[in-house]
């Protein structure tokens, strides 16, 4: 399965690079995301810095931040570990985590209830393929195993494909917003 998965990352990057950087695409897709989590208030919500050609949902996380949600974004602290999420606001000072992406340089540690996952292809069943280090897959089981933790993946519609390969330890999805439609998993 490996290289399967190695085979269609390479194919994904470059559909995902095809589609990246169109404004009224990415705004869609907020909104629909927007939409998908509903209240905000009082809520524990995980976002992302984008890295690469990764979707960007800063738009939703400052609405969200405006509407009273605390926010947070992952922190990878060592291979193999779970995700860690550090409390992120906008304006926050930043510093570069590992793969590159932007971190908080500071803040509270927070469990979120709302994850809002970054990815590189994803299917109709809540499969989704990452680039292979399995770190939201470990988050997931254990934010799961200690309660509900809904896992929304945040693409562009180009990224779909008709199935991920997939393995027992891959967490599925509970929802997918792209720029065209926000779909639920069946459970």
């Amino acid at each position: 399965m490996t290289e399967e998965k190695a085979a269609l990352r390479t194919a994904l990057f470059a559909r995902r690079k095809a589609v990246h950087g169109d404004a009224a695409r990415d705004a869609a897709a907020n909104a629909r995301l927007l939409a998908m989590i509903g209240e905000a208030e009082g809520r524990i919500v995980s976002g992302f810095r984008p890295i690469r050609t990764e979707i960007d949902p800063t738009e939703a996380m400052t609405t969200l931040h405006e509407a009273g949600a605390r926010l947070c974004v992952p922190v990878i602290e060592a291979k193999g570990a779970p995700l860690r999420f550090r409390e992120w606001a906008p304006g926050a000072a930043m510093e570069r985590g590992e793969f590159g992406a932007e971190v908080p340089a500071s803040g509270a540690w927070l469990e979120p209830e709302i994850l809002v996952v970054p990815l590189l292809g994803w299917d109709r069943a809540g499969r989704r393929l990452g680039y292979g280090g399995g770190f939201y897959d470990r988050t997931l089981a254990r934010l799961r195993a200690k309660g509900p933790a809904q896992a929304i993946g945040f693409a562009y519609a180009a990224q779909e494909v008709s199935a991920v390969p997939a393995g027992p330890e891959d967490e599925r999805l509970d929802a997918i917003a792209t720029e065209t439609e926000s779909l639920e998993i069946a459970r």
